[in-house]
């Protein structure tokens, strides 16, 4: 497994830089024991009420855009504070990143009242994806009565019968994850458009596409 280590502190006193020295050889401990692999050790001090951190969103970079697995840290109170730790929370679950604790020694286990809160905020936030996907079903359904035909987008069927190849609309793709959609509901608007595609499949064509412009080349659409 990948792993980012998470050291941090309330106050930016003196005194405090011995907590993070702590917590860092804690937690390298932790990943060794754990055989994970440590990507990123990120260190701040900041107030845990405070969600706008340097550090939360240099953890959000690199989870956007490397396979991280796992995120260590000393305990739950470490990710933040009230509302602060409950979006962090759910950010990260929604990413599918584990959480180890060294006060767990190992994944992090949350209190029966952050779990009731998490589990109201997934139960919400899947009706709001729901309405959103109904939405775009209803938009395709005019359409189509207005004479789009989805099966345009269909390519190479002489290649595989009874298998249809889908173009995956990379552009489209990379415009939705830069509006910060998640590759779940990117998946699910490229469905409600006509593609049947995968989160996986989303993830994978968005991970070649970063990584060939990395290189200096330019993708373009790609079947699956």
């Amino acid at each position: 497994m990948k792993g980012i280590i998470y050291c941090r502190v309330s106050t930016k006193k003196d005194t405090q830089e011995t907590s993070l020295s702590r917590q860092r050889e804690e937690l390298v401990s932790l990943a060794a024991n754990r055989d994970i692999e440590i990507i990123e050790i990120v260190e701040e001090q900041a107030s845990g009420y405070d969600l706008d951190r340097e550090g939360v969103f240099q953890i959000i970079e690199l989870i956007s855009s490397q396979h991280i697995d796992v995120l260590l840290i000393q305990d739950e109170t470490r990710l933040g504070r009230g509302n602060a730790k409950i979006a962090f929370l759910h950010w990260l679950r929604k990413h599918e990143i584990k959480i180890y604790s060294i006060t767990d020694n190992g994944e992090l286990r949350l209190s029966d009242s952050d779990s009731m809160v998490m589990d109201i905020v997934a139960i919400v936030e899947e009706y709001q994806r729901k309405l959103h996907n109904l939405k775009i079903k209803r938009g395709m359904q005019r359409a189509v009565k207005r004479g789009y035909d989805p099966t345009k987008n269909l390519t190479n069927l002489h290649m595989s019968p009874g298998r249809e190849k889908i173009e995956v609309p990379i552009e489209e793709i990379v415009r939705l994850r830069n509006n910060k959609l998640t590759f779940h509901e990117i998946a699910a608007t490229l469905r409600g458009l006509g593609y049947e595609v995968s989160k996986a499949t989303v993830n994978r064509r968005y991970r070649e596409y970063i990584e060939d412009n990395d290189t200096g080349l330019l993708v373009k659409k790609q079947p699956l």
